[in-house]
């Protein structure tokens, strides 16, 4: 990197600065992101999953787990118990500058709706379809129903 407007020491113009810190915008900065955060991660007692680097998971006890999703600077927390998810966000902005959006409406194009009454949860990417639909020139295409083993 080189020395920035202002700050160039006469005779020592072909010397260069040391990163001590990783910039926003380099290439190693997403690597750099993911490795600080899987640092976390672990130690406040998530695992990662062998299958999906974006998947950590934690089981809090016999009966309470939680599971973050992360994709670039989103991030999904699921779990079957509000005050383990309370623990995990506390812990996250205590580490990291963040929002609390609340609830889930969508993420990665897929919309979510709950049923907290019937405790359902529905997943759809109608919106996504739609999209697609409309890129091939196929929008004015007629519904087909699919029979579905139940």
């Amino acid at each position: 990197m080189r020395q920035p407007k202002g700050f160039i020491i006469e005779g020592k113009e072909h010397f260069v600065c040391k990163l001590n810190k990783s910039l926003y915008g380099l290439k190693q900065s997403p690597r750099q992101w993911n490795k600080r955060f899987d640092e976390f991660m672990t130690r406040i007692k998530f695992k990662r999953s062998n299958f999906d680097n974006c998947v950590y998971f934690k089981f809090a006890s016999y009966h309470n787990f939680v599971i973050l999703l992360i994709y670039v600077d989103d991030i999904l927390i699921a779990s079957n118990n509000k005050d383990e998810t309370g623990k995990v966000k506390a812990d996250l902005k205590r580490e990291f500058e963040m929002k609390d959006l609340g609830g889930a409406k969508r993420i990665l194009g897929i919309e979510i709706k709950r049923d907290r009454d019937k405790k359902l949860l529905f997943l759809s990417q109608e919106m996504y379809l739609k999209k697609v639909l409309n890129r091939f020139g196929r929008s004015d295409a007629k519904p087909f129903s699919t029979p579905l083993s139940q």
